[in-house]
């Protein structure tokens, strides 16, 4: 186990969109479903990402992860603004009705080791409310915000892997 870089710090972030956290510790998936819960939300989507067992034939025992959290954080913040702005309202809400695409959000990122099976990131959402069609705005916005915090938040991972020592663990880039 590696010391945790100065930079790679714990820290949270709450904005008008939601909630973004980066945390040492295990994430807690039922407050972050807590946190987004909306009674008037048609859909919610919800994505865990966890530490696979392999890599390209290599067998992976665990991930690190670092980040530089004060940029990172507001990374974040910025990735889920944008999401909120830019998902398009579904056929069946039209733009008078003053309910936002997105009602609320919530990242969480894992800082240090994660062990296989593990969660290292977690993002829910609820969409607009009315009724269930409503849920093509929260797959499309949980699948942006993910693939924007892996291309853009100062988050680092690295792998280490089943009879290698740490040494020859390799650092991934953002993909």
């Amino acid at each position: 186990m590696s010391l945790s870089p100065a930079a790679s710090t714990e820290v949270s972030l709450a904005t008008p969109q939601g909630f973004c956290a980066l945390s040492y510790a295990p994430l807690d998936v039922n407050s972050i479903v807590k946190f987004v819960q909306d009674d008037g939300a048609g859909a919610v989507a919800l994505f865990i990402g966890t530490t696979r067992n392999s890599f390209k034939g290599k067998a992976v025992t665990r991930l690190e992860y670092q980040a530089y959290s004060k940029l990172a954080i507001k990374t974040m913040a910025n990735i889920m603004r944008e999401a909120a702005s830019a998902i398009e309202r579904s056929e069946h809400q039209t733009s008078t009705q003053g309910i936002p695409s997105l009602i609320r959000c919530a990242i969480h990122h894992r800082l240090g080791s994660v062990s296989v099976g593990e969660p290292s990131i977690g993002i829910r959402l609820p969409s607009s409310p009315i009724s269930s069609p409503h849920r093509r705005e929260a797959f499309v916005a949980c699948e942006s915000i993910l693939e924007n915090v892996k291309r853009r938040a100062q988050i680092w991972k690295r792998e280490y892997y089943e009879g290698k020592p740490d040494r020859e663990a390799e650092w991934k880039g953002n993909q």
